[in-house]
């Protein structure tokens, strides 16, 4: 006998109950998208895009004025060509399934498989497309910040091919290292919170590497070369110490309250290290300058890059106490006694700068300040230090073989940097045709 229960058997009723647990369980289980972590990771990825306009700033108004655009054009020309780059193979090289622990499969190539869905190995609680365009903005800049180094000098269309290169070749692999699911690095339990070695080692080091392979600009030690306006790579620097806040909270991957303790000692950092800097230089020079302070905040921000979810604001001054004359001193005395014509510091701040970061993070990492992480020696576990003094020497040796070898094999096709002809006339001229400061005269001739 059957009996009924609102129109529905009490077997049929039993039935669903017991077939349908394993639904409703997958259903309880299944990623949610989390709207306030969503609005947040979509600003921060807004955030770190403005810094690489920032940047073309800040290296634009350091460079002699018939090389502004030309240094410009390279930070914009980065930002057209990775985004491209990125959605085609980048994204899946860092972030697709590990192979070997080396580099990631195809699984996203095209961006195929890549949707408005949470994915649980990156971005749990917003969209997957979020979180590739987050990371995007990451690869984008970084192969921006070589550019510093050997400004003034390579031919554009060696940069274009370079920036390609170096992206697929250097950048994708090291983003698997340290932040891809299984990446070797990451296993080995290396601490990168948002970039110390993926961003600003393998930025700085290349850039050193090829500007010993493009040599020093003519002239250089016998001409002054100094910047051509100021004012513009200190509002640069401002856009940087703004977007940096996306940079390192973005890098919690969602709005919590490890983020908001990146976004405290992001910013505790920045400002020790510009005043350490100016301190520095003050009693070097008797003067603190624009430019020093502009530069330790730069420095700052490099420093605690690595650093930004596991260390304490004690900590954060601490690292920009240090970072500040460190770095000055790696611009104004390593650079001149080794004779390396790195144009705008780029290894200088970011290489330093980044290299005492990743090293700082395995002495005053901090469990109190992230569950999630592990304590640094000054907390009882020395074995940190050592796996981050791997991870640095990995990357430096990784980044700087690849740059060399990219660029060796791109001379065998063409030359790398401009004529020296070229290079008197200025890059805006000789590579682009175009004149940064001429456009009102010949307007008004016009007229």
């Amino acid at each position: 006998m059957k009996i009924k229960f609102k129109g529905i058997t009490l077997i049929s009723t039993l039935a669903i109950l017991v077939l349908g647990l394993p639904v409703i369980a997958a259903a309880a289980d299944a990623p949610v998208i989390d709207t306030g972590d969503t609005a947040f990771m979509i600003i921060c990825a807004a955030l770190v895009m403005i810094m690489t306009p920032g940047l073309a700033l800040f290296y634009g108004g350091m460079v002699r004025r018939k090389n502004v655009l030309g240094t410009i054009m390279q930070s914009f020309t980065a930002m057209a060509l990775v985004s491209v780059q990125w959605v085609l193979i980048g994204y899946t090289l860092g972030f697709g399934a590990d192979i070997h622990h080396l580099i990631g499969g195809l699984d996203f190539l095209g961006m195929q498989g890549v949707t408005g869905n949470p994915f649980p190995a990156y971005a749990a609680t917003f969209p997957h497309s979020v979180f590739v365009f987050f990371q995007l903005m990451f690869a984008i800049i970084t192969v921006a910040l070589i550019s510093g180094a050997f400004a003034e000098r390579m031919r554009f269309p060696v940069f274009v091919v370079f920036v390609l290169l170096w992206t697929t070749l250097v950048y994708d692999p090291l983003a698997h290292w340290v932040w891809g699911v299984d990446g070797w690095l990451r296993n080995l339990g290396a601490l990168d919170f948002a970039g110390g070695t993926v961003v600003h080692i393998s930025s700085g080091v290349s850039g050193l590497v090829a500007c010993l392979v493009l040599r020093g600009r003519r002239q250089i030690g016998v001409e002054p070369m100094v910047p051509h306006n100021l004012p513009m790579t200190m509002l640069g620097a401002g856009l940087l110490w703004f977007g940096w806040f996306g940079f390192n909270a973005g890098s919690a991957l969602g709005a919590s309250g490890l983020a908001g303790a990146a976004f405290l000692v992001t910013n505790t950092c920045c400002a020790a290290g510009a005043i350490s800097w100016a301190a520095a230089e003050w009693l070097h020079h008797g003067k603190p300058t624009a430019l020093g302070l502009a530069s330790g905040m730069v420095a700052g921000l490099v420093a605690i890059t690595p650093a930004a979810g596991f260390v304490s604001t004690g900590s954060a001054i601490l690292m920009g106490i240090i970072v500040g004359p460190l770095c000055y001193f790696a611009v104004s005395k390593m650079k001149a006694k080794l004779g390396y014509d790195d144009s705008l510091d780029a290894f200088g701040i970011h290489g330093v700068g980044g290299i005492f970061g990743a090293l700082a993070t395995g002495v005053l990492a901090n469990t109190a300040v992230n569950p999630a992480g592990v304590n640094g020696l000054l907390f009882g576990n020395p074995y940190q230090l050592l796996v981050q003094l791997i991870a640095v020497v990995a990357t430096i040796a990784f980044a700087s073989t690849l740059t060399f070898l990219i660029l060796k094999v791109i001379s065998l096709f063409a030359p790398l940097r401009v004529s020296e002809e070229e290079e008197e006339t200025g890059l805006d001229i000789s590579q682009h045709g175009e004149d940064a400061y001429y456009y009102g005269e010949m307007s008004s001739m016009q007229i």
